[in-house]
């Protein structure tokens, strides 16, 4: 009888030893894997706004009268269209880590991106800014996106002045 009840200990035992080990490999693979996640997201991030930028830069480049449509995916983060600033802009916050050396701005192609370190997470922020005006929907407007599982559509118009940028997603 003794013998029986070895057993069970001897299991029990091996159990919490097998979880201990497989909490403390979790503990040092999850906070990687959301690493990847993260830097996989920033330059999904920052592909998204260079295309959103070829776009505008197509309109210029093709002259007044020139329209182009773009689906604009975004999972994760804002997107900010400042139109007084003349500059459009994403905000991925609560990240694990800076993308790059935090507050220093690199240039990836025309998208600038600056990393902001806080405590316990991080914020990245990306821009492109244009030298042409742009408005949107025909305002010096300030108008901000959030993160959506449907992309934004957005129709540019080159008015010969300025560029317009406005959300056709609704209609």
């Amino acid at each position: 009888m003794k013998k029986g009840g070895q057993v069970w200990i001897e299991t029990v035992l091996y159990t919490l030893i097998g979880l201990a080990l497989i909490g403390l490999a979790l503990g040092f693979i999850m906070p990687k894997i959301n690493e990847a996640k993260d830097k996989a997201t920033v330059e999904q991030a920052i592909n998204s706004l260079a295309e959103f930028d070829a776009r505008v830069n197509e309109v210029i480049e093709t002259g007044p009268g020139n329209i182009r449509q773009i689906e604009f995916y975004m999972n994760k983060g804002e997107l900010r269209i400042n139109a007084s600033g003349d500059e459009i802009g994403l905000i991925l916050s609560e990240l694990s880590k800076p993308y790059s050396e935090p507050n220093v701005t690199v240039s990836i192609g025309r998208v600038k991106v600056l990393s902001e370190e806080g405590q316990k997470t991080s914020t990245v922020y990306l821009k492109t800014v244009y030298t042409r005006n742009i408005t949107y929907n025909g305002l010096n407007d300030y108008r901000q996106f959030a993160s959506a599982s449907t992309p934004y559509k957005f129709r540019i118009w080159n008015n010969d002045s300025w560029i317009d940028i406005t959300e056709v997603s609704n209609t």
